[in-house]
């Protein structure tokens, strides 16, 4: 199978740190970006709460941090931060509208969230913490779980 994973320029979208352009199989460990935590736009101005009524959290940049492309549909998506344990959320915005967001991963502070039926296009991505203003380094990674 071939395995694509690219980064892009996006002409109608922006992201503070890149674009990550997926098809099915690709390999995981190369599925991932960097960036850093900042702002004090509140993430809930994006939806209050998500698709599964999950409340939507966290400060960070208007502008998105990041654009996942999917090139086609992909029936689950686990979207992860790691930060070294800072209290980090995640919020993802679908080419549809649809809201996804996360906060805590089990005992760590590092935001996930697993998204099923993903359309192929363009998602939005946003990373944030918890007080205004926080600079926190960070790999957003991309797995399909089995």
């Amino acid at each position: 199978m071939l395995t694509l994973i690219t980064a892009i320029p996006v002409i109608a979208d922006t992201a503070n740190f890149g674009t990550i352009s997926l098809a099915p199989g690709f390999d995981s460990s190369a599925a991932s970006i960097s960036g850093y935590t900042g702002g004090s736009y509140s993430l809930s101005a994006i939806s209050n709460r998500d698709v599964h009524n999950k409340a939507c959290i966290g400060f960070a940049d208007p502008t998105p941090d990041h654009i996942l492309v999917l090139q086609q549909e992909f029936s689950n998506l686990r979207i992860a931060v790691n930060s070294g344990g800072f209290d980090t959320t995640i919020v993802i915005q679908a080419p549809n509208g649809n809201v996804y967001c996360g906060d805590d991963t089990g005992r760590s502070k590092d935001a996930s969230v697993v998204v099923n039926n993903l359309k192929a296009g363009s998602y939005k991505v946003w990373v944030g913490t918890f007080n205004p203003n926080v600079k926190v380094n960070y790999t957003l990674s991309i797995q399909q779980p089995k």
